[in-house]
């Protein structure tokens, strides 16, 4: 077992230190996108310090699966999927599969229906396998050793709240990239304004839809693990957001007055 004998300290010494090392890097990536675009996407470049262009599908792949096989690994090699699943299922268990939910889509779902997708850096895939990694840890080491939720939580307010919340952005997401990829029809090329479901009020629906989710499980755990993507997403989206709503507005004259960025009728 691969966590046998580990004292609960020593667990939470590295839930703290994974926690600080994983905002540490979303201040960083705070910063790399204010001062140039992240190089990704539309706005994927070669330069001496992205490193070459990668294809998109397998690099998806490649960057969200830590978040998915770290915990459930961890999980059946300890032998902790037993109690957790089967034996007394908690609350514990359902923001586990929460996390799980959410990077099984992102991971395994998301990119086998992307049609075609622009190439990706080897810095923006780097990056993206640090803090799914670190997800995934994190979310181990909360859910399945440091916090112990009582029988009570899942009657609690903010639980019965957040968990509805995280599910209506993980709907919301999986629909707005749905919107996104059926933009063109097969042979056409170029952009086009994407229209419907949550896009009518923002520019980036599916960031909406991610802080939504991470929204919801931060409400439902009440706790710092819990809030740790949050944190992370609003520190990566937002600015990202910004910048895709700034040019969309600079490539469409008659793109609408009326829409925000990423919250619907304030940013």
């Amino acid at each position: 077992m691969l966590v046998q004998g580990i004292s609960d300290a020593l667990l939470l010494n590295y839930l703290v230190l994974s926690e600080v090392i994983l905002l540490s890097l979303g201040f960083l990536i705070l910063t790399s996108n204010f001062i140039g675009q992240a190089p990704y996407g539309r706005y994927a470049r070669t330069r001496w310090w992205t490193g070459p262009l990668l294809p998109c599908r397998p690099m998806w792949v490649l960057q969200e699966c830590p978040a998915v096989l770290i915990p459930v690994v961890l999980v059946v090699s300890s032998g902790k999927w037993h109690d957790m699943f089967i034996k007394s299922p908690s609350a514990n268990t359902a923001l586990l599969m929460a996390v799980i939910m959410h990077y099984s889509y992102r991971s395994f779902v998301y990119p086998l229906t992307l049609r075609g997708g622009k190439p990706t850096t080897f810095l923006s895939v780097a990056g993206a396998i640090v803090v799914c990694a670190g997800a995934g840890l994190i979310h181990y080491l909360a859910f399945c050793s440091v916090l112990q939720y009582p029988d009570s939580w899942i009657y609690d307010s903010r639980f019965l709240v957040g968990m509805p919340l995280f599910l209506a952005g993980l709907c919301l997401n999986i629909h707005s990239d749905h919107i996104l990829r059926n933009l063109r029809r097969p042979g056409e090329t170029g952009y086009k304004i994407p229209r419907g479901g949550l896009f009518e009020y923002v520019s980036c629906a599916n960031y909406a839809a991610e802080l939504l989710e991470w929204s919801g499980l931060a409400l439902a755990g009440w706790s710092l693990p819990t809030s740790t993507m949050i944190i992370i997403s609003l520190l990566n989206l937002v600015p990202r957001a910004l910048k895709h709503h700034e040019w969309y507005r600079e490539k469409f004259d008659d793109y609408p007055n009326n829409r925000r960025a990423i919250v619907p009728f304030l940013l």
